[in-house]
């Protein structure tokens, strides 16, 4: 039974489930000063614990860690193979319509502006997003979305969003409006357990 202060969402002897906090980066930065990570905490309750797939630091929610090598390879390739679902929540600027949609619109990094991404059709990586309107703010003129990553590419849902006119509250790379955090959450993970077949579907609810 885990003992820390952590949000574990599952556990058992091949993975772990984590709630991961915004402002919490994923795995160790460059420098000293960006050790402290979700994978070193887990690993010392946990030191079997891999990392599978990422969350950029802003973002808060559900993050998967393999217990051992073996099984970190097995859940790495279901990722790859887009064998895992997955779904976020965001609030974002403007009325999003239609209110549901798909942004295909290949991605690359801007090596000259590093980290951040862009749209670049020529050199960019395909892309796609699904969208689901949720609630429409007309008062704030914002739109609470649940968004689909079909691929996985670093900053997809930031880009995406930005580049059909609504920015993600608090993504201060991606022209979003001032909030106390970036407004996006890894709400739901579901996907057959690599072991015994089950179907897992894991939820966390959005905490704004």
């Amino acid at each position: 039974m885990p003992i820390s202060d952590l949000e574990f969402i599952y556990f058992d002897d091949s993975l772990l489930v984590v709630n991961k906090p915004a402002g919490l980066l994923a795995v160790p930065g460059r420098g000293a000063d960006k050790q402290d990570c979700l994978s070193a905490r887990i690993q010392k309750e946990f030191p079997d614990a891999l990392v599978v797939h990422r969350l950029d630091m802003a973002t808060s929610g559900l993050m998967v860690f393999a217990r051992g090598a073996e099984m970190q390879s097995r859940l790495s390739q279901m990722f790859r193979e887009r064998e895992v679902e997955k779904r976020y929540v965001a609030v974002v600027a403007g009325k999003v319509e239609p209110p549901i949609g798909e942004v295909s619109l290949p991605i690359v990094a801007d090596w000259p502006n590093r980290p951040l991404r862009k749209i670049d059709a020529v050199l960019g990586k395909p892309s796609l997003t699904r969208y689901c309107l949720i609630a429409h703010d007309v008062d704030a003129h914002t739109s609470r979305v649940v968004l689909e990553p079909v691929t996985g590419r670093t900053h997809q849902l930031r880009v995406h969003m930005a580049s059909i006119g609504h920015s993600i509250l608090g993504d201060a790379l991606y022209g979003g409006s001032a909030a106390k955090r970036l407004l996006l959450h890894a709400s739901m993970l579901s996907f057959a357990h690599p072991l015994s077949g089950e179907l897992l579907t894991l939820v966390s609810e959005a905490p704004f």
